[in-house]
């Protein structure tokens, strides 16, 4: 079976073609960096306009990767939230267009979902190693930072969540503050490896592990707080050290608390997933606690942590064998499934009164 996948939901145009075992056949990303570089963050009325420019392109190029092109296509899998709905709509009328045009079954797919499964793509590295069922999933990123208990591909449930910003968004924010660029989780990670995280003592967010949400406007407040009272750092290293002792607040408390949801749970096996998966810091923070632990942590390549169409695609190949298919589909911008608004000590939601 193979599946075409379409990613429109945020500042990456993306389209890729997955069999149901997890390779990937063709994975084509057009990134919108360059053009929301000046304004310090994704501008949604751009991002939608430049998937308009870019989506048939990269169609063109994943399906001519196929000798058939799209007549060895089994079905068309479409990011249809949450995200952008500007962004969004481009992919999910391009998918519903080329789905009515070909005949082929259309599938929507839960941004999420793509992240929670991406370790199971394989890209031909020889390096991945699928995590077992059932498995704890940390997707963090720069719209999502959340906690889930994976028992199957089709049943998620969500552990614990961000009660405002996402990590991703906090990187993103204090590498602004700290006059970096766009995106800020690169950079901030390439200047944390040479600095002290020791340095400046930024308050752990949240730190509590028998809490599994998370908070990070606290610590962006802290950071801008600091360049306030001193400054921007005026030295390299100076700039290197304010960055390891910033990024050590965040991947510590992220760590900490999937390991923590690991133990709750009775399970042995940590994904990551989301863009901030990529960064180096996180990723030797929680391989030292699962092995210290000792649990199995799984990571999906750099390219399957970032926004891709190819974790949309296998989402898809696992919906489209369970049968499934949809006849409508309509972009969302949140989860339905994320809680919002108040919260007690304890974590749970406050509903509120109608």
């Amino acid at each position: 079976m193979i599946v075409l996948g379409i990613e429109s939901s945020c500042d990456e145009t993306a389209a890729a073609l997955v069999r149901d075992d997890g390779e990937v056949i063709a994975d084509v990303v057009a990134s919108q960096v360059a053009e929301h570089a000046p304004y310090g963050g994704v501008v949604p009325e751009i991002a939608a306009r430049a998937h308009l420019r870019a989506l048939i392109p990269v169609l063109d190029a994943a399906v001519s990767s196929l000798d058939g092109g799209m007549d060895q296509v089994d079905a068309i899998a479409v990011t249809n939230g949450p995200g952008l709905v500007g962004a969004l709509l481009v992919g999910v009328s391009a998918a519903k267009a080329l789905a009515f045009a070909t005949g082929k079954p259309l599938i929507g797919v839960n941004h999420l979902d793509g992240h929670l499964l991406a370790p199971f793509l394989r890209r031909g590295s020889g390096e991945e190693t699928p995590p077992a069922f059932p498995y704890i999933g940390l997707l963090a990123s720069g719209g999502h930072t959340a906690i889930y208990r994976v028992n199957t591909p089709r049943e998620i449930s969500l552990v614990g969540q961000t009660r405002d910003d996402a990590a991703g968004e906090a990187f993103d924010k204090v590498a602004k503050l700290l006059g970096l660029g766009y995106p800020g989780g690169p950079v901030i990670d390439r200047l944390a490896k040479e600095g002290d995280p020791s340095a400046h003592d930024f308050p752990a967010p949240m730190p509590s592990r028998k809490n599994p949400d998370f908070s990070f406007s606290g610590l962006k407040t802290a950071v801008a707080r600091h360049v306030r009272t001193h400054g921007v750092p005026t030295t390299e290293q100076g700039m290197k050290d304010i960055c390891a002792s910033f990024q050590k607040a965040v991947v510590s408390v992220l760590a900490n608390k999937a390991v923590a949801a690991c133990e709750r749970e009775g399970i042995s096996t940590l994904a990551l997933g989301g863009g901030v998966a990529a960064n180096s810091g996180l990723r030797a923070r929680a391989k030292a606690l699962c092995d210290k632990k000792g649990l199995t942590l799984c990571v999906p390549s750099i390219k399957s942590c970032t926004d891709n169409a190819a974790m949309i695609a296998y989402a898809g190949c696992v919906r489209y064998a369970n049968g499934e298919r949809d006849d409508e589909v309509t972009p969302y911008s949140r989860d339905p499934k994320r809680l919002r608004g108040k919260f007690r000590a304890d974590g749970s939601f406050v509903p509120r009164k109608r």
